[in-house]
């Protein structure tokens, strides 16, 4: 009688987030990615990470990637054609079309929520605007949400693509050293993080919170809640609204 063949379980290991970021200054944009813990996680293969310069598709023989507006107005409006061909190129030979956001400040105001959400994504590929903004047929074309980190406008979208990669590479699996150093943080738990201290333990004359010295974890806990709390409350009523009706939920 012949042994029953015993299962092996293969674990594929899942590739890191890989983001792509169409910009007219891509050395600016390396430049920021290359520091600090992002730039660590990138050269340690935590996260992918490539930007590329949207000239380089252009057909133009000055490289020019923009023109006059239809309809008349001031500026300049950036062409389709030339990012389009950037997305197709740099997307080639992908298995599936990875989620395209546009930079704008029309778009949905970036949340810790959203960056989660983005952090769980394979492919992102992020759309840095210039200029006026861009030929709306394109983004009509292959853009799936166009994000904004505030209500106000910049002279370009690379500063918010590095503030959006940031917020979205750093909830990526090893990109910190544990997922700690993220759950307690301002906005990832609904409530504005608590204050911080270290030493020494008394400077021009303030003392450190005794319960801090204490070692008693849960009452520590408990003081980082409520500071926690009472900062929300006093900085951001809209938040600290959201949170009360989201713990009266809970209760029900």
């Amino acid at each position: 009688m012949t042994k029953a063949r015993k299962k092996i379980r293969v674990r594929v290991k899942k590739r890191p987030l890989r983001i792509d970021i169409a910009t007219l200054f891509p050395d600016m944009c390396e430049t920021v990615l290359n520091e600090s813990i992002v730039g660590r996680a990138r050269r340690a293969g935590k996260i992918e990470l490539h930007c590329h310069q949207i000239r380089d598709y252009s057909n133009d023989k000055h490289r020019r990637v923009d023109d006059t507006p239809y309809g008349g107005g001031m500026g300049m409006v950036m062409q389709a054609e030339p990012i389009y061909r950037c997305f197709l190129g740099v997307t080639d030979g992908f298995a599936r079309k990875p989620h395209v956001i546009y930079m704008s400040p029309k778009g949905t105001v970036l949340t810790q929520k959203k960056a989660v959400e983005l952090s769980k994504m394979n492919n992102l590929f992020i759309i840095c605007g210039h200029y006026e903004g861009v030929d709306q047929r394109v983004i009509d074309k292959i853009v799936d949400e166009e994000i904004s980190i505030g209500d106000y406008v910049l002279t370009g979208g690379e500063l918010p693509a590095l503030v959006l990669t940031d917020a979205v590479a750093r909830m990526c699996g090893g990109v910190l050293s544990s997922e700690e150093c993220f759950q307690e943080e301002s906005h990832f738990s609904g409530l504005l993080e608590y204050p911080h201290y270290t030493r020494p333990e008394i400077w021009e004359g303030e003392h450190v919170p005794s319960v801090l010295l204490t070692g008693h974890h849960r009452n520590i806990a408990a003081f980082r809640h409520e500071e926690a709390v009472k900062i929300t409350k006093e900085r951001r009523p809209d938040l600290y609204k959201l949170f009360t009706e989201s713990i009266n939920m809970n209760d029900k």
